[in-house]
């Protein structure tokens, strides 16, 4: 849009013609404020773009979650400790919020772990006012993902910016739903890890020696392999992966 100010004025295809007085009468508009002409001698011209709408490819890095150089993931980690349910993944009120809006997509991971009690994890996996968390990687303990079998757990987790949970054990629907949505890697750790890290720790998941190392303590620690899950994440997600194997037909491309 494009706004001229001389002896008349053309706001989006209307015309304010100029007052009796002389002065333009013009309606005031953002970004204008005390602007005034002597006489509407002086020409102005503002420029205002839309901007563009968001994209999934935008906001989501679900396929592309492994830097593209080393093939492992490098961060700061999150530290959980046992029995962490989907309720404080992702509380129930933000169920509502469809992933596949893009915005509503980036609100979704504003809120993953906002159930974690206060008193226990002081330090919040997304900071107040943010979309997206500064950790990377999540270190929990037993059983993480347990209670209901909502998809919109590790979506919410992968939505914040999180690409990879190393936990000692998984409820078996959400380390299923890691693998079809695209959006986590859920590692297996052989060793408990959540005495070994603490939140905001900076960490290296190397994929071809199957690792953890703590960069801040030198320590390495063995991952079991995620066998036929991996190349469906890597892939960014079942349908995607199903798509890219002959499984199922690629999507069409509008002519």
């Amino acid at each position: 849009m494009v706004f001229v100010f001389s002896n008349a004025v053309v706001v989006q295809g209307t015309r304010a013609r100029s007052s009796a007085l002389g002065r333009c009468s013009a309606p005031r508009l953002p970004g204008l404020a005390g602007y005034r002409s002597r006489g509407c001698s002086r020409r102005a011209t503002v420029r205002m773009e839309t901007p563009a709408p968001l994209r999934m490819e935008d906001v989501c890095s679900v396929g592309r979650k492994r830097d593209p150089e080393t093939g492992n993931i490098q961060g700061r980690v999150f530290v959980v400790h046992d029995n962490i349910d989907t309720d404080q993944i992702i509380p129930a009120e933000h169920l509502s919020l469809l992933p596949s809006v893009p915005a509503e997509y980036q609100l979704l991971g504003s809120h993953a772990l906002e159930g974690l009690p206060r008193e226990l994890y002081p330090e919040r996996f997304v900071e107040e006012g943010q979309l997206s968390t500064k950790y990377s990687i999540i270190i929990a303990g037993e059983n993480f993902g347990c209670g209901s079998s909502r998809e919109h757990a590790p979506i919410a987790l992968g939505a914040a910016g999180a690409k990879a949970v190393v936990a000692t054990s998984y409820a078996r629907i959400f380390f299923r739903n890691c693998s079809s949505t695209g959006e986590l890697y859920p590692w297996v750790s052989k060793t408990r890890l959540v005495e070994h890290f603490k939140t905001g720790d900076e960490a290296v998941i190397d994929f071809e020696t199957l690792s953890i190392r703590n960069l801040n303590s030198g320590q390495r620690f063995e991952l079991e392999p995620l066998g036929e899950i991996q190349p469906v994440i890597d892939a960014g997600g079942l349908f995607e992966y199903a798509r890219r194997t002959g499984m199922i037909k690629p999507r069409s491309r509008a002519s």
